[in-house]
């Protein structure tokens, strides 16, 4: 058995690579077609203001996407070195999606970004429009096929279990492309992108108006950036409520520890305004309740119940007593893939394979049948998520986004009537607004990602069998030297945007290229020269 330390380190490592990529994210998928809408105007008006704003913004985008590239790299790297397990038995299917955003979201994305940049006095209007739709296209589309990836492990849809083979064999590419959780995250995941985007870009232009520096620019910059803004989080708030009901049928114990319900209540159930969740008692030791209101907001219904956490555990403890004989039946099929008795016991018992697995851990001398009930019962409790985490992560998130609503509301009626620059109050809160899209993002994968344990892919695979083998030494050190990189490229990333922010957009900026290849190195060369 693996060392749970190694594991626990593993899951912080990937946990903090993560994170830290996915500060750059939303900001690349949001800014390009902010980019591909600002110069859009600027081809059918022909006024050289909106080709100022596409250039200037465009160099901010610019330095986000360098880092964020050298930040997602490593990633992919990580699930064979520290979740080799893992790569293993899903390999066939989690690999098709990644290497499909490599070979054409990735490339198609790096290879316009540099004509999008440098080609304005190469290409003709019509043709740059064309690169910076292209860019926004390759963005979103890599997104598409990382959360293809990331929507199997949450809702594994169209592969099987080959247990000749002992691994997850695709069967069916639409299946998983199209899975409804996938789907549901993608146009979530990217209108999110889309909000964080405008919060940046309405901030830094209240930060001029504020200081009268280049007072045109931004205020058509925070005009289109706050109707951007509006729409743009009506969806996100919208499509959150699309993907809570896709989860609610997918993985009942993420929705359940995301509302903190230890008991299952009688429909319409009282929705946790908040609560104090407390995971060894399994009930709440504080709770604010508005009667009626959980089970429409879940189910849209009046009538539907929704289970609570004791309903849960419950089935989970049968389904890991039916999972059990379909381990033992595995292990061996592993001496003798012959053994016919053995391969008709884990037809009859495959859908709870993954929940023998969960039980697996406790048994003695890897022994399933000397599992007692307090074991059974153990595993079945370990198959809820912390509750804790997941209520309070998902209710920062929704608080986020309230209060982006509001801003935008706010910045929607203050620009049309053209009373923005009278309200100095709500221009001094606009650069404060800048780092809510941030933390509303990462409170969003905290709450999917924490919601699907002890599963990494959910109902297949546990957490604690899908690490690598290493010491804990290794893995420690390894942690710590990401978190100080990438620490590093959060500094590099803070100083390159405040210098260009600072220094303001350049009315004639040169369009030549740098001598030097790739966008970091663009990126460095700009702010080095002042360009």
């Amino acid at each position: 058995m693996i060392n749970p330390t190694v594991v626990e380190l593993s899951r912080w490592q990937f946990a903090a690579t993560a994170l830290y990529h996915f500060l750059f994210v939303p900001l690349t998928l949001g800014m390009t077609f902010m980019l591909a809408a600002m110069e859009t105007v600027y081809v059918t008006t022909g006024r050289a203001i909106y080709r100022e704003m596409v250039e200037f913004w465009g160099k901010l985008f610019l330095i986000n996407f360098a880092l964020g590239v050298a930040t997602g790299l490593t990633m992919e790297f990580e699930f064979g070195t520290n979740w080799s397990f893992y790569s293993g038995f899903v390999g066939d299917i989690f690999g098709a999606p990644l290497a499909i955003e490599g070979l054409m979201a990735f490339f198609m994305e790096s290879t316009f970004i540099g004509l999008m940049v440098f080609g304005w006095k190469r290409l003709s209007r019509m043709q740059h429009l064309l690169v910076t739709y292209l860019v926004a296209l390759g963005s979103n589309l890599s997104a598409l096929w990382i959360l293809v990836a990331n929507g199997f492990m949450q809702d594994p849809q169209g592969a099987h279990f080959n247990p000749v083979t002992m691994r997850m064999e695709l069967t069916s590419l639409p299946a998983l492309i199209f899975s409804p959780d996938a789907q549901a995250k993608f146009v979530h995941t990217s209108i999110a992108g889309y909000v964080t985007a405008s919060i940046f870009v309405c901030g830094i232009s209240a930060w001029y108006l504020l200081r009268g520096r280049h007072v045109e620019l931004a205020r058509r910059s925070f005009r289109m950036a706050a109707l951007f803004g509006v729409l743009s989080t009506a969806g996100v708030i919208t499509l959150g409520d699309a993907l809570g009901f896709v989860g609610a049928h997918a993985q009942p114990s993420k929705l359940a520890a995301m509302e903190a319900m230890w008991h299952t209540e009688k429909a319409p159930a009282p929705f946790n305004v908040i609560a104090w969740p407390d995971q060894k008692h399994h009930d709440n030791a504080f709770a604010l309740q508005v009667p009626y209101v959980l089970t429409p907001l879940l189910t849209h219904t009046m009538t539907e119940t929704v289970p609570g956490i004791d309903a849960i555990v419950r089935t989970n403890e049968q389904r890991i007593r039916d999972g059990i004989p379909a381990v033992q039946a595995l292990k061996q099929l592993s001496r003798d893939p012959t053994d016919a008795s053995a391969l008709a016991q884990f037809h009859a018992h495959r859908a709870d394979l993954g929940y023998g697995f969960l039980a697996e851990r406790y048994a003695p001398d890897d022994d399933l049948s000397r599992l007692t009930d307090a074991d059974i019962q153990r595993a079945a409790w370990d198959s809820i998520p912390n509750v804790f985490a997941e209520f309070w992560s998902f209710r920062l998130m929704v608080g986020m986004g309230l209060l982006m609503l509001g801003f935008f509301v706010l910045s929607t009626i203050f620009t049309l009537r053209r009373e923005l620059e009278r309200r100095r109050w709500f221009l001094r809160l606009a650069p404060w607004m800048i780092p809510v899209p941030w933390i509303a993002c990462e409170m969003g994968w905290l709450t999917a990602e924490l919601g699907r344990q002890p599963w990494t892919v959910y109902g297949l695979l546990p957490t604690w069998m899908s690490a690598s083998t290493h010491s804990v030494g290794y893995m420690a050190f390894s942690l710590a030297g990401f978190v100080t990189l990438y620490s590093v490229f959060i500094a590099v990333e803070m100083y390159l945007m405040v210098r260009f922010i600072r220094q303001g957009p350049q009315p004639h900026a040169s369009a030549a290229p740098p001598s030097g290849g790739g966008a970091v190195a663009a990126a460095f060369a700009m702010a080095r020269n002042g360009d």
